[in-house]
């Protein structure tokens, strides 16, 4: 959906945490692209308390575009000529009267604040005293808290000094190409919207696999876990796209409007609904406690309370260290209430599967007759679509979304808020932790959870072709 016209685009953008890994793993590749693909043509100001000058944040750019961005030597000359640089500490005020003076003529700046979340109200506050943020888009990423008060009491702070529409909550899920494919697909088919709920549709399951652990992140995992890592935000969106009813209206807001009152309609998880696991040999990874009771898998089980999915379990997983690495969607048809050949038919027979990574397809679980004289059949997938994972980056949309002041793939206020309180209850130590041996598909109370709705669609990707797909 197109942002109103009367929607200004930004005439700067300043970016917290220049020296950062985020800048160089995300911001400058997307930043290349922007250039070369829409023709981004605006001053790009660079903010770090790094003591450098402006020279080394060019070396830095282009050390980032070497190894993270596509070769594209005018282009590159292009973004590091829109280049500035500030020095400074962000709770210094001197650092933002610099930053002003950089910004010149700029009317509407966007302010991306690449820095950890405990700064986000110290610069979105020193932005508003020193007059930067008048006019402007503060774009922040996730987390959005830790819990729900805390979120709560982050935009609070945020709200003090920007309005809510300036605001962008930024998730790179959000961006990605095979998750807007997957709302696409929904609402461009009219096929799909007769059987899309309770009277057609049995159970959903979603699946997010990494075939790795926590690598060099032990400190940050261990503080973050798999419930706030993945399932609050990326696979709480994912429910949303899959679940939503159609937007009403033109304007971007409404597809948020929607998303908003599906997470709304979400029965609060419940620790009867939960299982969640540790991998073995998780707690040897440098960072993390000897003791540590955080999970590095979880399963639940959730309800939507609405006419649309009264008594459709939704059963969604996510998990370190699992067989493969790949994010998939499969709703599980009802069978008919009288099998006509008699048959004893498998419950999965009747299905639709989304893969939203490593690659991208989508596939119909159909029954089809064997050859020869008895009215027998086999399962067969056929397959709609497969496609290469070759799409534009995630932060090149999201980044140029926000310049444009184009928010329906951000997070608002009310979409944050509801996804806390579907997880409020299952959060840190609300359920026992088990063990599971890396490489399998998590503890076995998993099959327990899902129970007559299963089992669990394991999701079939190589290794090879996962890490192919990631490079």
């Amino acid at each position: 959906m197109a942002a109103p016209s009367a929607i200004m685009p930004s005439d700067a953008l300043v970016f917290f945490g220049a020296s950062g890994d985020l800048a160089y793993e995300q911001i400058f590749p997307s930043l290349l692209g922007l250039v070369r693909d829409e023709g981004l043509n605006i001053p790009i100001i660079g903010v770090a308390r790094s003591g450098w000058e402006l020279d080394q944040l060019k070396q830095r750019a282009r050390d980032s575009l070497a190894h993270h961005g596509p070769a594209d030597p005018p282009a590159q000359d292009k973004l590091l000529s829109l280049l500035g640089y500030i020095d400074g500490d962000y709770a210094d005020p001197s650092t933002f009267a610099k930053l002003n003076d950089a910004l010149g003529e700029a009317k509407r700046p966007l302010h991306y604040l690449a820095v950890p979340p405990s700064l986000f109200g110290t610069v979105a506050a020193a932005l508003a005293k020193s007059g930067a943020a008048r006019d402007a888009r503060l774009v922040i990423e996730k987390p959005f808290g830790h819990d729900r008060a805390s979120a709560k009491l982050l935009n609070g702070m945020l709200r003090k000094n920007f309005p809510e529409e300036n605001i962008f909550r930024i998730d790179h899920f959000m961006g990605k190409e095979p998750v807007q494919n997957l709302l696409y697909t929904r609402f461009a088919n009219p096929m799909f919207e007769p059987i899309w709920n309770r009277d057609h549709v049995r159970s959903i399951q979603i699946t997010l696999a990494e075939d790795f652990g926590v690598r060099d992140r032990g400190r940050f995992y261990d503080a973050t876990g798999a419930n706030r890592d993945v399932l609050q935000n990326h696979l709480l969106q994912i429910v949303a796209h899959l679940a939503m009813d159609p937007p009403t209206g033109e304007e971007f807001e409404a597809m948020r409007d929607q998303r908003a009152s599906l997470l709304k309609a979400a029965r609060p998880i419940v620790p009867e609904d939960v299982v969640r696991g540790q991998y073995i040999g998780y707690r040897n990874v440098a960072g993390v406690r000897p003791n540590s009771t955080v999970e590095t898998y979880i399963a639940v089980r959730l309800f939507i309370e609405s006419w649309r999915w009264e008594g459709v379990p939704i059963y969604i997983r996510a998990g370190k260290s699992l067989p493969v690495t790949t994010t998939e969607v499969s709703v599980e048809f009802r069978r008919p209430p009288r099998e006509t050949f008699g048959e004893l038919v498998p419950g999965g027979s009747a299905h639709m599967r989304f893969r939203l990574s490593p690659d991208m397809a989508i596939g119909v679980g159909l029954r089809v007759k064997q050859p020869g004289e008895r009215m027998v059949g086999n399962d067969m997938e056929l397959m709609l679509t497969a496609q290469p994972a070759t799409f534009r980056p995630p932060y090149q949309r999201l980044l140029g979304d926000a310049l444009q002041g184009n928010g329906h793939l951000f997070g608002r206020e009310d979409i944050i808020d509801a996804q806390w309180r579907i997880v409020q209850h299952i959060l840190d130590d609300a359920t026992p932790l088990y063990s599971y041996h890396p490489g399998s598909w998590g503890p076995d109370e998993a099959t327990q959870l899902i129970g007559g709705d299963g089992p669990w669609r394991d999701p079939q990707v190589t290794r090879t072709d996962a890490r192919m797909a990631s490079e």
